[in-house]
């Protein structure tokens, strides 16, 4: 190994097809690791495991380009900011918010929300109605604000889930057609006598009343639930899976480097001081090496995981103490053949430390075979995460990839057929490991003569 210059393994690397592909995997793996810390803001990384943070977004909706791959126009998620606005002073004082949507979709959205904000005093009326494309009217809700005696600033959300909008829809639409009455859910709001989705224009009327008292509207913005948004669409919470599967990127390089670098580094030293000592040395390093080695992995970091804390930064400290010993055995090895040179005793009889001959003479001629380590053990330490994660024993604030696996296992995403909640995750814990596969396999293959034969 000591014949071989760090110009011939680059000359060799970049002869080395795979070592190329693995190479321009790990780049896009950078890049997308950039674009993720320059362009999702951090708020929204700390916000991944709150609800209300996502509440603007689809329920369990398909990626949007899907829709070009079905005969069937799915729904899109519409969010509608910028009402038209229509006030009356008078005795009694009205502030009408009007949202037009032109549905011209093959299937019925997942819901709708009204979400506003209102500056008031006393205790105004608020009525959400809708005029559907036959020109039936439909009140949704008619309810009163909390009362107050000064001038309050309210905040809410209406929901097509809400008991109350689902009866009132169904009562009255009885009324117009008794064949309607069957039709259950917020289906039944954009649905013709017959079930079917009801295309056309609607129109949604948010009025607010005051009776001489101050009423104003400060927000105001319709969610009409659709089945397709983003480029990885949404899961059971609402959240936009691109943004997880962007941040899992650089969080998957942070777990699988550091460990794969730790423990090479730890190995590698621990090995070649054993090797370099010999005797009773090496037998004691040797034998507690074996103990570590023989230790079950799996089930100590579960138990750890459980036990102490299943933050990120402990997982990485876990995982370092566990994926050591093996190259510790083979870096002893190989410290063992290389202190027998004639280099070596030179530098002991000049007299030399031992620490000196060990990072100047030793460890040098080891680099090439612990980079192709380091290279190897990245992908054992992402999949052990990604395992961990799984099982539900990682960290839940940060959004790796075996975070979304755990939750799409946890709302049965597989059995409901929520492909795209399951696959992209699992292709890029695939994708990463092969990268450094690749990579590892070509520098092994060069610094390694046997394999280069």
């Amino acid at each position: 190994m000591s014949g071989i210059t760090y110009s011939e393994i680059k000359e060799e690397f970049l002869k080395n097809k795979i070592g190329l592909i693995g190479i321009g995997i790990l780049a896009s793996l950078v890049i997308l690791s950039v674009i993720a810390v320059i362009t999702i803001p951090i708020d929204t990384f700390k916000q991944w495991n709150n609800p209300n943070h996502w509440i603007s977004y689809p329920k369990t909706s398909l990626p949007a380009w899907t829709n070009y791959l079905t005969a069937e126009k799915i729904p899109e998620h519409i969010i509608m900011e910028n009402p038209i606005t229509v006030s009356q002073d008078d005795t009694i004082s009205v502030t009408s918010h009007q949202f037009n949507v032109n549905f011209v979709y093959d299937d019925f959205p997942n819901d709708f929300i009204y979400e506003f904000t209102t500056e008031y005093s006393g205790s105004p009326l608020l009525q959400i109605s809708i005029i559907r494309p036959d020109q039936s009217k439909i009140l949704l809700l008619s309810t009163s604000l909390p009362y107050s005696e000064t001038i309050n600033v309210h905040h809410e959300r209406f929901f097509s889930a809400d008991n109350i909008i689902k009866k009132n829809a169904q009562i009255q639409l009885a009324k117009i057609n008794s064949e309607s009455y069957g039709i259950l859910g917020e289906e039944i709001i954009f649905a013709d006598n017959d079930g079917h989705v009801l295309k056309g224009n609607y129109l949604f009327l948010v009025n607010l009343y005051g009776v001489e008292e101050y009423v104003k509207i400060l927000d105001s913005k319709l969610i009409l639930g659709g089945k397709t948004f983003g480029i990885m669409g949404t899961d059971e919470l609402r959240r936009d899976l691109a943004v997880g599967l962007l941040w899992g990127t650089p969080l998957a390089l942070f777990i699988g480097i550091t460990v794969a670098v730790g423990s090479v580094i730890m190995g590698l030293i621990y090995g070649v001081y054993a090797g370099f000592k010999g005797k009773k040395t090496d037998d004691a390093l040797m034998r507690f090496n074996d103990v570590i080695y023989a230790l079950p992995a799996l089930p100590f970091l579960i138990i750890l995981a459980v036990t102490i804390s299943n933050s990120i930064f402990l997982m990485v400290g876990f995982l370092l103490i566990f994926s050591w010993v093996g190259i510790a055995k083979v870096s002893r090895s190989m410290a063992l053949q290389i202190k027998t040179r004639q280099y070596v005793e030179a530098s002991k009889v000049m007299g030399q430390t031992n620490s000196k001959i060990i990072f100047k003479h030793i460890i040098p001629q080891l680099l090439p075979y612990t980079f192709a380590s380091i290279a190897i053990s990245v992908p054992a330490a992402i999949t052990t995460e990604a395992g961990l994660s799984f099982l539900g024993l990682g960290d839940p604030t940060f959004p790796t990839w075996g975070q979304i696996l755990h939750d799409a296992n946890t709302y049965g995403a597989a059995a409901r057929g929520l492909w795209w909640w399951i696959i992209p995750p699992g292709i890029a814990i695939a994708i990463t490991g092969l990268a450094f596969v690749f990579i590892g396999n070509a520098l092994d293959t060069i610094v390694n003569p046997k394999l280069k034969k």
